[in-house]
């Protein structure tokens, strides 16, 4: 009896697909679990950040009168990987959902059922939607394919 409400709120990816960056330093990963929710966060190495740092320093020191300075704002879900390979990610996710974190790492591109639906926030979240199949149905490569 309890086996089956653990089921029911236990979230299991059934599908992983990644996008390299050109770079090779970092990939868009968008996961699909068994109930059909999509999310997505950015796969990143240390290289990644270093490029980050390398960056802002080139624009903080072509902004007159401002020290030039290394930063790196991550906006997105970011997950520091030492290497972007399938197994990597594969297992990252798999620790992540074991740890209860998953949710709260990645960005979920697909509506929530629970969500209060307006006109306005419906049509947002069709489009997210949208966006996010054709992505995985016509952009998207598998990493060591």
């Amino acid at each position: 009896m309890y086996t089956h409400v653990i089921d029911s709120i236990m979230i299991v990816p059934e599908e992983i697909l990644c996008e390299p960056h050109e770079e090779g330093d970092a990939c868009d990963v968008i996961v699909r679990m068994e109930d059909g929710a999509v999310y997505t966060a950015l796969f990143a190495t240390v290289s990644y950040i270093h490029r980050q740092l390398a960056l802002t320093w080139m624009v903080t020191d072509s902004i007159p009168e401002t020290p030039p300075v290394r930063y790196a704002v991550l906006d997105t879900p970011h997950i520091i990987v030492e290497r972007l390979e399938t197994s990597i990610i594969e297992d990252t996710i798999d620790n992540l959902v074991a740890q209860d974190v998953f949710e709260s790492l990645f960005t979920r591109v697909t509506e929530d059922d629970k969500a209060s639906a307006t006109p306005e926030t419906s049509a947002k979240h069709h489009t997210t939607q949208e966006i996010a199949r054709a992505v995985i149905e016509e952009v998207l490569v598998l990493l060591d394919a």
